[in-house]
């Protein structure tokens, strides 16, 4: 289930292949997170490029915590999860480099500059606000998950690495999938609850409203 979940989250590229450029329907932004940017890795959109992150920041928070008697590869995984979250502060992993934290963080900024920007529809102002509230959601875990990362590689404890490694992997898959917060059942949007698959359904909303896809 966990590597489905992973797999899944090829969305954001698909869309990038199948629509028409956002920019020159006269949004940049919205071509920031859906289609392009800057230096993310192969120039791909911010969303993307969050995607691509989470991947591998879930992939070796499950191999963390496959272990959990083994400090020495709780610890190695634990630094693979804290590359592909910020690879300024940790320079060294498997990540692609550009860190989910930093891609997630733009994607909010940029998906709030799309609905702002003169001449911007209404769909565009309601999907983005979605796509905002599940972003600024997986940025909020990533942050998280750097705390406990950092216990981890501190302590000398493996219980306790092994309790902040099931947190870490139980987070990713949140930033991944989502979360059910309130327990009803379905896994929506809002704050607290939305992830990747979210922003990316939300995303995708919005550009067949707009008729790009």
């Amino acid at each position: 289930m966990k590597f489905m979940a992973i797999a899944a989250i090829g969305l954001a590229t698909t869309i990038v292949s199948n629509s028409a450029p956002a920019e020159a329907q006269g949004n940049p932004h919205l071509g920031h997170v859906a289609e392009q940017f800057g230096n993310t890795p192969d120039n791909v959109g911010l969303l993307a490029a969050a995607a691509m992150e989470a991947a591998v920041a879930a992939q070796h928070a499950e191999l963390a915590a496959r272990d959990l008697d083994n400090l020495a590869a709780i610890k190695r995984h634990t630094a693979h999860v804290l590359n592909a979250l910020n690879p300024e502060t940790h320079p060294s992993g498997p990540g692609k480099g550009y860190g989910l934290i930093k891609a997630a963080h733009g994607v909010v900024a940029h998906i709030n500059l799309a609905a702002e920007r003169d001449g911007a529809s209404d769909n565009i102002k309601r999907h983005s606000s979605h796509v905002a509230a599940s972003a600024g959601n997986v940025e909020q875990w990533s942050l998280a998950i750097m705390e406990h990362g950092e216990t981890i590689m501190a302590t000398e404890d493996v219980a306790v690495a092994a309790e902040h490694a099931k947190t870490i992997a139980a987070m990713t898959q949140h930033i991944l999938n989502g979360h059910d917060a309130n327990d009803d059942g379905s896994t929506g949007w809002q704050e607290g609850e939305g992830g990747l698959a979210q922003a990316e359904r939300h995303l995708e909303l919005l550009l067949q409203g707009e008729g790009t896809i």
